[in-house]
């Protein structure tokens, strides 16, 4: 299991990335910048601050705390209104940081420690993590975009009324063995 790990968690994050991004791609740049109130984010402030942790946290892991001294997080959640192509600039740095750093690691590494506010993670403890909070994050993402297209809303997954053909489909093949990320990868190893 820990050989596979890395591989396994790599092909997570990016599925949520590639989720993130089909969401982006339906949506108006406006949409990308609406808030429901002032004490909700926008897309855009979302993405603001994924970037600016998953900055934070796989710069330099093994010398540097994973909160930067240079983070400023409040900053991330200001009202920011940028054009789609900045957005997905800065989308893109953050996702290649974190894509990155997860390459270079071997299973050495999982159990080595570092520091996120002087707290020791393992480092596959630290994976955990960020496993949980940017999916979190990247589901508020598609609940605002469905929110916003309605009907004109096409599913990340399964759409609805559409599972029993998905079952029949999976259900006709044998038995195998595959990360559940593979079909939706244009990337497959």
């Amino acid at each position: 299991m820990i050989s596979d790990y890395l591989e396994s968690v790599t092909k997570q994050f990016a599925y949520y990335k590639m989720l993130g991004e089909k969401t982006f791609a339906q949506l108006t740049d406006g949409q990308l910048n609406w808030q429901y109130n002032a004490e909700s984010n926008s897309i855009a402030m979302i993405v603001n601050h994924l970037s600016g942790n998953m900055i934070s946290r796989w710069t330099d892991i093994f010398n540097t705390d994973g909160e930067k001294e240079w983070r400023n997080r409040e900053a991330e959640f200001a009202t920011i209104t940028p054009n789609r192509e900045a957005l997905l600039i800065l989308w893109n740095k953050g996702w290649d940081c974190l894509l990155s750093t997860l390459e270079q690691l071997t299973v050495d590494d999982l159990d080595r420690i570092i520091y996120i506010r002087n707290m020791g993670h393992t480092v596959a403890e630290a994976i955990n993590r960020q496993l949980a909070h940017y999916p979190y994050h990247v589901g508020q993402i598609a609940f605002m975009g469905k929110m916003l297209c309605d009907e004109k809303w096409s599913s990340l997954s399964i759409p609805k009324g559409k599972s029993d053909d998905y079952n029949a489909d999976k259900f006709a093949k044998e038995k195998h063995r595959e990360h559940f990320t593979d079909e939706f990868r244009k990337d497959k190893d």
